[in-house]
């Protein structure tokens, strides 16, 4: 089993910066993909950025250039800093990770950006 746990959300205003951080404990390897995604309300949950085993990274076009997810196996941490934060960028904030067959998510955490 693996537990994942969200912090570093709040409220900012535009323009601003934030950085996630999700800690992992259990059973979470350094090959296990890794990635955030996002839930503002009345819109479904989109994937924002992903990190594989390997280092690989994707972004969903609206936020790159801005945020960069990061991992750091050792610690069993990944992160997401968010640069230039728009309000459009408002929403409950996931840590995934995916682990053969198996998925897991975290309890999420509020991102809250003021025009």
């Amino acid at each position: 089993q693996v537990q994942l746990v969200e912090s570093g959300g709040g409220l900012v205003q535009a323009g601003g910066s934030l950085r996630l951080s999700c800690a992992a404990s259990g059973r979470i390897f350094s090959d296990d993909d890794m990635a955030w995604y996002r839930q503002a309300p009345g819109k479904q949950r989109e994937l924002v950025a992903r990190v594989t085993g390997g280092g690989a990274t994707i972004y969903v076009a609206s936020v790159k250039g801005r945020f960069t997810v990061s991992r750091d196996d050792a610690k069993k941490m990944l992160y997401l800093q968010m640069n230039s934060l728009k309000s459009e960028d408002t929403a409950v904030y996931y840590c995934h990770a995916r682990q053969d067959a198996s998925e897991f998510w975290g309890q999420g955490t509020q991102v809250t950006v003021s025009s």
